[in-house]
């Protein structure tokens, strides 16, 4: 469940970050890094940056971090950050999926908050143990979910929350890709290489790289308990031991059905994340590759277009708008919005405050849901697509 917080100034100014992964040639590492900086609120200072130390030497060099703070592993960074009176007090795992436990528990354990890219971990037994980690260690874990972090986003969950759509009937959530429509793995593609590699990414292929994600925004814009699911994952490419195709239909606790369709083999789609909800009285439609606009109808009207920050929206996407009506902002903002709420949040723990109800970000809660997911799905598509039940968290 999404952890909520006040919006206020950040406690002490800036937050001491530093990472682990994302060192020269990663994307979502340096996705991170702009993200981090966009509304000012951390300051990069240390960082393991790769699992090869003169290639974490040199991407920590590249980015201007001091000789004495760029770490061969994560495990001596955590002690020695932990140690320092300016030590880190928040840490970025940008790591693939398999790394994601064993420097997360690292770091909990040296008393350090965390921000940790999706999926949560690639197996269950390892998100169990790190949801206990975060709990013995007391301190915040921030799950980079980043397509929440949009402000029209923000204003659909207001929506569905104020009773706007009725009872909810149905939803529908596709992620679509093209970039593995041949095998890249093989041809020296290193992010194609450990998604595919189920002893890196996990069980899950496409389900567990971006089915996630679009079963992570239906369950935040909806409030929705996903009960059970009936799935097909499929490798098309030849030789690829994870899935590149999903479809699932979904059960939801209060009767409500769905369907999530993500694909890394759609050839035309770039990122094609698209969210639509239907209720009784009315039905909402957004897509990723357009984020700043949201269609909104009620049954039997004319169909409505709000904008961010436009005429007939609320607080809850102004809150996290950065430009008024009109100037687009995008997936790196979006990403940004999951930082500073991190920043608010982080800022109130240092400070011994209690946080209250403007600020949500994706907690371990949200990451052992999305771990339970994949695991539904890899259930129902080997026993040859029957209904599976979603264990609880």
């Amino acid at each position: 469940m999404a952890i909520e917080a006040s919006a206020a100034p950040t406690a002490g100014g800036r937050i001491r970050l530093g990472m682990v992964g994302g060192g020269v040639g990663a994307f979502i590492g340096a996705v991170h890094r702009i993200a981090a900086r966009i509304d000012d609120r951390f300051d990069l200072v240390a960082g393991a940056l790769s699992s090869t130390p003169e290639k974490s030497r040199e991407s920590g060099a590249a980015l201007g971090l001091a000789p004495d703070r760029i770490y061969d592993s994560f495990a001596t960074m955590a002690k020695a950050e932990a140690a320092r009176p300016d030590g880190i007090q928040a840490v970025a795992i940008v790591t693939p999926n398999h790394m994601h436990y064993p420097a997360a528990k690292a770091f909990l354990d040296a008393g350090i908050h965390v921000i940790c890219d999706k999926p949560l971990t690639a197996t269950t037994d390892d998100a169990r143990a790190l949801a206990r980690a975060v709990k013995s260690s007391g301190k915040l874990f921030i799950l980079t979910h980043n397509y929440t972090g949009y402000p029209l986003i923000r204003q659909a969950r207001a929506m569905i929350a104020a009773g706007e759509l009725g009872s909810l009937r149905y939803v529908q959530a596709e992620y679509a890709q093209d970039w593995l429509t041949n095998a890249a793995e093989t041809s020296g593609s290193k992010q194609a290489e450990w998604r595919t590699d189920p002893e890196r990414s996990g069980a899950g292929g496409a389900i567990g790289d971006i089915g996630t994600h679009a079963y992570n925004l239906l369950s935040f814009v909806t409030g929705l308990t996903l009960d059970r699911v009936l799935a097909d994952l499929t490798s098309f490419v030849p030789g690829r031991r994870l899935d590149d195709n999903v479809e699932v239909l979904l059960r939801f606790a209060d009767g409500a059905k769905g369907m999530l369709w993500a694909s890394q083999i759609a050839v035309g789609q770039e990122n094609s994340l698209s969210l639509r909800v239907y209720g009784d009285k009315a039905g909402l439609e957004w897509h990723q590759e357009n984020p700043n606009q949201l269609w909104f109808t009620r049954f039997g009207e004319p169909k409505q277009l709000l904008t961010r920050n436009g005429a007939g929206t609320g607080e809850a996407g102004r809150r996290v708008s950065r430009l008024p009506p009109g100037h687009p902002e995008g997936y790196l903002e979006g990403f940004a919005t999951i930082y500073s709420e991190a920043a608010e949040a982080i800022g109130a723990a240092e400070a011994g405050t209690t946080p209250n109800a403007a600020v949500t970000y994706p907690t371990i809660e949200d990451g052992l849901k999305g771990m339970a997911f994949i695991a539904a799905c890899v259930r129902s598509s080997t026993a040859g697509g029957i209904w599976t039940e979603v264990e609880a968290p």
